[in-house]
């Protein structure tokens, strides 16, 4: 390994401003952008339940979109780092993202009103792994987990209005107005990609926010990053979809139907502000972090599927909200941690394709087990989950650091 060049101090207080700035560009992008996707995801599951969608329809649906949406990452994340075209990527993967969301309202049958549902989860894989890349070139001067933190947090602030904008919606216009709401989400959507251009004119080359650019000698991904795969695949088997547990409150009526999205974006609240505490724990701390997260989360399912009390729901909504908090901000940041930076596109993708690929299978076996009793839906995820945790404390002893 061969250092480049290191910048000097003034010039590294000159770029901490430069990064955290764009940082907070990007966030204002996954702000309005989730805005538009988690207000949709939030009424989805309960919109095919209402067109007459299966649990196991609705599990597969949502692990075939999650599938499809990760897979697509191991595509887009090589031709970024082949190509260094991560704004390209990025701007074709957020439109495709962003659009599907009102061409719901069109589809009054489940089977086509699927159709965009995949569709929206296809873009935003294709514009994960190059504007995680980006991310992580700016992060590196103020701390990995800080810097995906910030932009976590102002994502998920988005996944809190989204739903509250839905819910609101569906109050004022009747619960079953669920069309006109997935339309409406075209306004959150337009802003998104008026500031995704802002952000591209005013930083055209991310790659130069790295603090030290370095010449690598070696070929592949380092080996620490599969053993850090194999860590978080349980994690993702055992992690529900929010449309699963849609399903299962509105199947059993526990919670009022517009309640439902004021529940999903309370637990993207909790998504956010955890995403920030733990990823400025993370940079002091390292990995023990991220295993506090994922024992925590462990507890959702059973509190969520196994009683009828509203404030367990509540309480199991927010040991979600902190799982989910995890997996979107300080799973990403470690992988910045372990990958090099000429190969950080190809890494996010890898790591996302495995991610989809095992939430896909959790999503679809908890769907048709649900399907026979929520127990034994919930003794599969916290089994899973407990593997992760397992698999993490061999790869804490792994790190030489």
């Amino acid at each position: 390994m061969k250092n480049i060049y290191l910048r000097g101090e003034n010039t590294l207080e000159n770029l901490k401003k430069k990064s955290m700035i764009f940082i907070v560009l990007l966030g204002i992008v996954s702000l309005f952008s989730d805005m538009t996707h988690e207000g949709a995801r939030s009424i989805s599951g309960q919109y095919l339940e209402i067109l007459g969608a299966s649990a196991a329809v609705v599990g597969f649906i949502g692990g075939l979109g999650e599938l499809l949406g990760y897979s697509i990452r191991f595509f887009s994340g090589r031709l970024a780092d082949k190509t260094h075209k991560y704004w390209p990527l990025a701007i074709f993967g957020y439109f495709i993202n962003l659009l599907s969301v009102p061409l719901i309202a069109l589809f009054p049958h489940w089977q086509w009103a699927i159709l965009p549902i995949v569709f929206e989860r296809i873009g935003r894989g294709i514009r994960v792994p190059p504007r995680d890349a980006m991310l992580s070139f700016a992060t590196k001067s103020i701390g990995s987990g800080w810097g995906f933190g910030i932009h976590e947090f102002l994502d998920q602030l988005g996944a809190v209005i989204g739903p509250i904008f839905v819910s609101i919606i569906l109050f004022l216009l009747g619960e079953n107005n669920f069309r006109i709401a997935f339309f409406l989400l075209i306004i959150p959507a337009t802003f998104a990609i008026g500031v995704l251009f802002f952000s591209r004119f005013q930083y055209p080359v991310p790659s130069k926010l790295e603090v030290k650019l370095v010449e690598f000698d070696s070929k592949g991904l380092p080996k620490l990053f599969w053993i850090y795969c194999l860590c978080v695949l349980g994690f993702a088997m055992g992690f529900l979809d929010f449309v699963l547990i849609a399903f299962h409150l509105e199947k059993t009526r526990l919670i009022a139907q517009p309640m439902i999205p004021i529940l999903y974006a309370f637990a993207m609240g909790i998504d956010g502000v955890s995403a920030l505490a733990f990823g400025k724990l993370f940079d002091k701390y390292g990995f023990i972090i991220l295993l506090f997260a994922i024992v925590i989360s462990v507890f959702a399912n059973p509190l969520i599927f196994l009683t009828r009390s509203v404030y367990l729901i509540v309480i199991g909504m927010t040991c979600w909200g902190i799982g989910m908090g995890a997996l979107e901000s300080i799973i990403k940041a470690a992988v910045a941690n372990i990958v090099p930076m000429d190969k950080r596109g190809s890494a996010f993708g890898i790591f996302n394709t495995l991610l989809g690929i095992f939430w896909f299978i959790g999503s679809f076996i908890c769907g048709i087990l649900y399907g026979i009793s929520p127990t034994y839906l919930v003794v599969f995820s916290v089994t899973a989950q407990l593997f992760s945790i397992g698999s993490f404390l061999y790869f804490r002893s792994s790190l030489r650091v």
